[in-house]
């Protein structure tokens, strides 16, 4: 596996190795379950091979047909999703865009909705698109989850107005169920083209299924490149259970023996300002896989150098109750040398010539020294580059990870009660059909 590695040197001073080893056996016995399909939530594993399922099928050319269609057509695709349905591929595409992607020429900007109620977000989106040409990539399962079906009920008005009927349908795309939800069925009424979610595939697992794969590829990425890192990424991790060679049940086993030693929170951090979603997706994944039953590591995230000069203080001198897990790129596509000036009033002579990548190395080599000598264990993830083939391995990487660590705490790893708290509340609350019981009760406790 030569484009991710992991080194946990910085761990051994809080977790000895023995300990870490004594896990080889429950590690094992997880794995097995994961890849046999036999553990908990066994009927929602079918990411484990959806990758080199989608590279032997035709979908691939039915999306890159639909993407070019799609990029032809459009300034702007509008991504409506909320959670999996758009984190993931708001991951890939921020992670290889141009930072200032807005101001490029050629490729459309894509951009969210979906992903929260705020009116005025929503009001500002349209008023945007009044002057754009766009399309919609609409996501969800159901097409009821609120948050999305109130964005798409806006734009749908909103480019039916713009475009006319006929043509407006040709400018929307529903990735949904099979054949069945309120989503699927309008789309069959409307005559919008649709793309499917597996039954088998949950929503923080589907980055690599259409859901994904039609906004990367809208973007102008490589979703063969990602699916083969993928690929190759399963057929490592599928070769050995041993910790010492496989690194997603190394990653497993020492997230969970830090976790059982008193450290119950993972810092996620970064030294490239574009991998800001990969951090948001990975929150999630962990997130909601494992909080349940009143345990799990709590996933955190922070962006340095930017963090190192806010949340950096809490990290080097706060509660000792946190590890840091540093997501490294090796290697840049760019080149920008420090420039040398005569009068050196800043004092950074000593930095000319040197590029910026090598100075940023050496603020990760910094910081991770100083965290760890201030009690935080430090695991590594190296990246040799950032592209879709190493993201396609990372992703899948932090998958099969979190399905073998979230069987370590017992839990199913592949459903979310927890998440239909809110709901059921704000619905009682709107006045929701079928509701009145528990809008009464909630009303009461408001009262008290």
């Amino acid at each position: 596996m030569a484009n991710i590695k992991i080194n946990i040197d910085k761990v051994y001073r809080f977790v000895d190795r023995e300990k870490i080893n004594a896990l080889q056996p429950e590690i094992t016995l997880h794995y097995n379950e994961l890849i046999e399909k036999t553990g908990k939530g066994n009927d929602f594993v079918g990411w484990l091979n959806i990758a080199d399922e989608t590279l032997n099928s035709s979908i691939i050319k039915d999306i890159t047909n639909k993407a070019s269609y799609l990029r032809s057509q459009s300034e702007v695709i509008v991504v409506i999703g909320i959670g999996g349905s758009y984190l993931g591929a708001r991951a890939i595409i921020e992670s290889l865009n141009n930072a200032f992607q807005q101001y490029q020429k050629g490729n459309p900007e894509v951009i969210y909705a979906g992903q929260n109620i705020s009116e005025n977000y929503l009001f500002d989106l349209l008023q945007l698109l009044d002057k754009k040409d766009y399309s919609i990539i609409v996501i969800s399962k159901s097409g009821t989850t609120t948050e999305p079906a109130i964005a798409f009920r806006l734009l749908k008005n909103h480019i039916e107005k713009k475009y006319g009927k006929e043509n407006a349908k040709k400018r929307i795309v529903a990735i949904t169920d099979k054949s069945r939800g309120a989503l699927k069925k309008l789309a069959l009424q409307e005559g919008y083209e649709t793309f499917t979610i597996p039954d088998d595939v949950g929503g923080r697992f589907s980055v690599l299924t259409p859901v994904g794969l039609l906004p990367v590829a809208v973007a102008g990425y490589n979703i063969v490149k990602l699916l083969e890192g993928a690929v190759s990424m399963r057929r490592e991790l599928y070769r050995t259970s041993l910790i010492a060679e496989n690194p997603a049940c190394l990653y497993a086993a020492v997230r969970n023996a830090l976790y059982r030693s008193g450290k119950p929170v993972e810092m996620l951090v970064n030294f490239q300002p574009n991998l800001f979603y990969i951090t948001e997706w990975w929150k999630q994944l962990y997130g909601e896989s494992e909080g349940k039953e009143h345990k799990g590591i709590f996933p955190a995230g922070a962006n340095f150098s930017t963090d190192l000069h806010s949340m950096g203080q809490y990290i080097q001198d706060g509660l000792r109750i946190l590890f840091e897990t540093m997501l490294l790129v090796e290697k840049t596509e760019k080149n920008l040398p420090v420039p040398f000036e005569q009068d050196d009033s800043d004092g950074l002579n000593y930095l000319a010539g040197k590029r910026i990548h090598e100075v940023n190395g050496m603020a990760a080599m910094g910081t991770a020294i100083a965290h760890y000598d201030g009690g935080v264990p430090i695991i590594s993830i190296s990246l040799a580059e950032l592209n879709e083939f190493s993201l396609g391995e990372l992703i899948y990487f932090f998958e099969f990870a979190c399905g073998i660590s979230g069987y370590m705490l017992d839990v199913n790893p592949f459903d979310q009660p927890g998440v239909e708290a809110y709901k059921n509340n704000m619905f009682a609350l709107l006045g929701k059909a079928g509701y009145e019981k528990q809008r009464e009760d909630i009303l009461k406790k408001i009262i008290s």
